[in-house]
């Protein structure tokens, strides 16, 4: 190869990869200019994944992309992971004598193959072999294959930057869908129908009900007060479907302007209206073979009604401003705190489109209806929120719990939770007592199951909700209680007497 050869070689390639800011296609341009230059039959440029020492192809020339699959190597195996193991240049006169080439691509055994000489040379980051640069020529005994050998070498320093720009790529891919795997795992544990708390006899039919329609693609409507957990069965539903590896989008109707809806669901084309600078997707295509959750679905227009009732009729969709009809894929689970029967009987809700969504209707009860599941749920959030908290809060006292139990929980589980959060965050101790939950319980005023109270009441009452505390604490022991409490023995007596406690009962 002549001098003037080289350097124009190295010039194109240079140019090339200065030109190219997609550093796959540079590449592949580096490998059809050392073809055509220094009649290459074949070449490749491989690199190292140093977390599983494996050596894969990253572009080839003149091989197939189902030859390239082939073309994994491990560390020290064949030429091309001898040359990235020891970091050394190797040529080979003839291939075919050559005990050490393993051919693992299968490109090279076609019936007419003539014979090929292989120059290998290590791509460096430093001083770290980070991958190769293999070619294949055409077997001349008066090649003098050292100069080639230094050619590559120069061209593996130029590409080398490409290359390690390749590799942090492809391991931040790995990286990513490793997180995306770990995350897509945990949301579906999250959203395990055992992981929604509560045994009572009306959530048993709840989770009943969830098994059997999970599987299927039936629209389901989640009925139930403000706060009773619907959403919570939507994201069970979805993460227990085939459609569980798909989106889950959800959409709250009733936070949304009834003017912006319309483009949220089915989006809108550029200049559709004032402030469409751009074409926008709506919730319906980014739920593409997954689930949509419309939350709320009561609080819709008319207008949109009519919209989506055409969704769940055609599966198709138009953007706002738009003519295209748009195909979708996508299943149904909403939810409602109205009476829709009676929003229909008054025409605010349109018959037919009810008929669609109430196929499979799920009524979540409220908390007043499930008092059995008030202690499970309050231990669940008490778990929740002291370890969220740093804290060492392990249980809530006798009154604490009586306090809960006697409450008639408007808000439902919601409000459970915001309770025992807000007493997680007032406690100091390790027990939740009844003064740290909100004055709602404390008073009774609200729920009306508790007297009003003179200041004397309030302090016979914290008196005696700390001494059954105590006696709680002490299996009944008077003396180991008076001491908890830092008073006398004589005192505890009389205030049992005064209160009429029995401390056998907590033995």
């Amino acid at each position: 190869m002549k001098k003037i050869d080289e350097i124009t070689l190295l010039y194109d390639i240079s140019q090339s990869l200065n030109r190219h800011t997609d550093l796959k296609k540079a590449l592949y341009t580096v490998l059809d200019i050392l073809s055509g230059n220094m009649h290459m039959s074949r070449g490749m440029i491989t690199i190292l994944n140093p977390l599983s020492d494996e050596i894969s192809i990253e572009v080839a020339h003149g091989i197939s992309r189902s030859a390239m699959q082939k073309g994994i190597y491990k560390l020290g195996e064949g030429v091309t992971g001898q040359v990235i193991e020891s970091g050394r240049p190797v040529s080979i006169a003839k291939i075919s004598e050559s005990p050490d080439f393993l051919n693992r691509t299968q490109s090279r055994s076609g019936p007419g193959e003539r014979e090929l000489s292989f120059i290998c040379v290590p791509i460096k980051k430093e001083q770290q072999v980070i991958g190769a640069l293999g070619v294949d020529l055409p077997y001349d005994p008066e090649y003098p294959l050292a100069e080639g050998e230094k050619i590559l070498t120069v061209v593996a320093a130029m590409i080398a930057t490409q290359v390690i720009h390749l590799e942090r790529i492809r391991r931040e891919k790995e990286k990513l869908k490793a997180e995306n795997e770990r995350l897509q795992m945990e949301l579906e544990k999250k959203y395990r129908i055992k992981n929604i708390v509560g045994n009572s006899n009306k959530m048993r039919e709840v989770y009943q009900m969830i098994s059997q329609v999970a599987r299927s693609n039936a629209t389901v409507l989640i009925r139930g007060e403000s706060g009773t957990g619907k959403e919570l069965v939507a994201n069970a539903i979805h993460y227990n479907s085939s459609r569980s590896s798909h989106p889950f989008v959800k959409v709250n109707c009733a936070a949304l302007p009834a003017n912006l809806i319309e483009s949220e669901l089915f989006g809108h084309e550029k200049g559709a209206f004032t402030g469409a600078i751009q074409q926008k997707a709506g919730k319906f295509e980014l739920a593409h073979k997954g689930t949509l959750f419309l939350d709320e679905i009561g609080s819709i227009t008319g207008e949109v009604q009519a919209k989506l009732l055409r969704v769940l009729q055609e599966r198709e969709i138009e953007r706002v401003g738009g003519n295209r009809t748009i195909r979708v894929d996508v299943r149904i689970v909403a939810a409602t705190n109205k009476n829709l029967e009676e929003a229909v009987a008054e025409g605010d809700f349109r018959s037919d489109l009810y008929y669609r969504i109430n196929v499979f209707p799920i009524y979540m009860p409220p908390l007043r209806e499930r008092k059995t599941d008030i202690l499970a749920l309050a231990d669940f959030f008490l778990d929740k929120y002291t370890r969220e908290n740093a804290k060492e809060i392990v249980r809530f006292s006798t009154p604490a719990i009586d306090m809960l139990m006697a409450y008639h929980w408007p808000g439902n589980v919601r409000e459970l939770e915001n309770c025992i959060e807000r007493a997680v965050l007032l406690c100091e101790g390790k027990v939740i007592h009844g003064y740290h939950l909100p004055p709602t319980l404390q008073t009774g005023k609200e729920s009306g199951t508790l007297p009003s109270q003179t200041m004397e009441e309030a302090v016979e009452k914290l008196e005696m909700e700390m001494i059954v505390d105590a006696l709680k604490h002490t299996r009944g022991n008077m003396s180991q209680a008076a001491q908890t409490l830092g008073t006398t023995l004589r005192k505890i007596s009389y205030k049992v007497h005064k209160y009429g406690i029995n401390p056998r009962q907590y033995h």
